[in-house]
């Protein structure tokens, strides 16, 4: 005996097939800045809600980072500070990766359509390759600013000045990572706790500029560029870091305590005699699960079906940020 049932979320249909280029790239557009998303009911489930918070903390963390970087930029051409113009190279990075990220949810928004029949999901995925992209180039560029300063010294002027940017760029990389970071693991968005993380090590770049302006201010004129580099390993650090986390989701990683987790609650149905197979997957911040489930030989049809259903309900409650269920019966050996 063998049943199966597959219970998605509410279909959000594309209109593909009614809607010009100019109208799907406005739609685009209009998902980007917080706009709707095209469900047939208008309904707002878990997962929209969910990437209308990603997108919310996205754009303020922006705002936030942008009025950093304008703030340290201006004590960089005033100071020529190699230490604070990398920290802030860094920070306009962390800033521009909230685009891809943008993008990707608001492609997220649209739901499926009878090409993508799973969604856009897997964009957020591939933002996240974006962010580590980025992360690596703005260490290739404090690193290659702060050896040639080490090879050709440069005074650093108005240390009070660098030392305030500094500080700045500690509280509002500060205050982004933790808005990230809660944000990104709430609705299980690797892409945006990579981001979020980012930020941190931003804030924390920042202190080490604090530093070296003591340093500098102590006599010791490499100690600004000797900083940059310093900021370069932990660059690195934050690197390693995002590329594990988002590399994890782009070959279908996931924690082995939710397979644990997924197949405890699975067996938790009194009918159920066994868990047979368990499957899971992220798709940008959802997780969709595949369950194989064992009852005995003699279990009627219908109350296959409802045992399908119970297993879905314990795995939608167990579960973080669960999509797509599929749950198959089948008749357990006699022993």
């Amino acid at each position: 005996m063998s049943h199966t049932l597959r219970r998605d979320a509410p279909h959000d249909h594309d209109h593909d097939h009614d809607g010009s280029v100019a109208r799907r790239i406005g739609h685009l557009f209009s998902d980007l800045l917080g706009g709707h998303s095209h469900d047939a009911a208008d309904r707002v489930d878990d997962a929209v809600e969910a990437t209308a918070a990603g997108r919310r903390a996205l754009w303020m963390s922006l705002g936030g980072l942008l009025a950093t970087a304008a703030v340290q930029g201006l004590v960089v051409a005033w100071s020529g500070s190699v230490a604070l113009l990398g920290d802030t190279l860094h920070n306009l990075v962390d800033a521009g990766t909230a685009f891809p990220l943008l993008v990707a949810f608001a492609l997220a928004a649209r739901g499926r359509t009878e090409r993508m029949t799973h969604g856009w999901g897997r964009a957020e995925d591939l933002a996240g390759l974006v962010v580590v992209l980025m992360i690596a180039l703005s260490g290739v560029l404090v690193a290659w600013e702060s050896i040639t300063r080490l090879l050709d010294p440069r005074p650093v002027e108005h240390l009070p000045a660098v030392a305030a940017a500094s500080v700045v760029g500690f509280l509002g990389n500060e205050w982004v990572a933790r808005y990230r970071i809660r944000v990104g693991r709430r609705i299980g968005s690797a892409a945006l706790v990579a981001d979020g993380l980012h930020a941190r090590t931003d804030g924390l770049t920042s202190l080490a500029v604090l530093v070296g302006a003591g340093g500098v201010a102590l006599g010791w004129e490499r100690a600004d560029p000797v900083v940059g580099v310093l900021i370069t390993v932990a660059i690195l650090g934050v690197l390693r870091s995002a590329a594990r986390s988002v590399g994890a989701r782009l070959v279908d990683a996931v924690d082995p305590d939710l397979v644990r987790r997924a197949s405890a609650s699975a067996t938790s149905v009194d009918e159920v005699r066994g868990v047979e197979d368990v499957r899971l997957r992220w798709v940008g911040h959802v997780l969709v699960v595949e369950v194989a489930v064992l009852v005995d030989a003699a279990t009627p049809l219908p109350v296959a079906d409802t045992v399908s259903a119970h297993v879905e309900e314990h795995l939608r409650l167990d579960l973080p940020h669960v999509g797509a269920v599929t749950v198959r019966v089948g008749a357990a050996r006699p022993a």
